[in-house]
């Protein structure tokens, strides 16, 4: 039996209807401090995080969460022998726990990233350098947020 105009018609309206329909899923509405360590862990292994070299420029007190100035500088050279080949940044709060990755290399110049990023709730932000020998320092900070980010609910 062939399709009418009209049977094609409202097949293809139902599969653009279906098209539409955002899919679910399930999360925590904040990230935790396992969630947060877990997070590291994925980024440098077993490897020991030692602390310094690295500096983490934030406020300490932000009045809108929606959009916080962050910078992220590290002491290297940035030699062909002597560089920084990756910052990642990580928050405890946020719904997801890893901020942003960045990869350098020699010829970045700077081992330095600036951004703006959103945070949920008062917080400890946690900025990792790895360098070219394999080495990962690391930063942290408490920021104090009073109008929270990330919290829209879905209507």
């Amino acid at each position: 039996m062939p399709t009418t105009r009209r049977q094609f018609l409202s097949i293809a309206g139902g599969a653009t209807v279906a098209g539409t329909i955002p899919i679910v899923t399930l999360r925590p509405l904040e990230a935790t401090p396992a969630m947060l360590s877990t997070a590291i862990r994925n980024v440098v292994g077993e490897a020991q995080i030692r602390t310094g070299k690295i500096k983490l420029d934030i406020p300490p007190l932000v009045e809108n969460g929606n959009t916080v100035p962050m910078t992220v500088s590290v002491a290297s050279p940035m030699t062909a022998t002597d560089y920084v080949k990756s910052i990642h940044v990580f928050n405890e709060k946020n719904p997801q726990p890893n901020i942003g990755n960045f990869y350098l290399n020699p010829a970045s110049g700077r081992a330095q990233v600036s951004t703006r990023i959103r945070l949920a709730d008062t917080q400890k932000v946690v900025a990792i350098a790895r360098l070219s020998d394999d080495t990962f320092w690391q930063v942290a900070a408490d920021i104090v947020v009073t109008l929270a980010a990330c919290t829209e609910e879905m209507n």
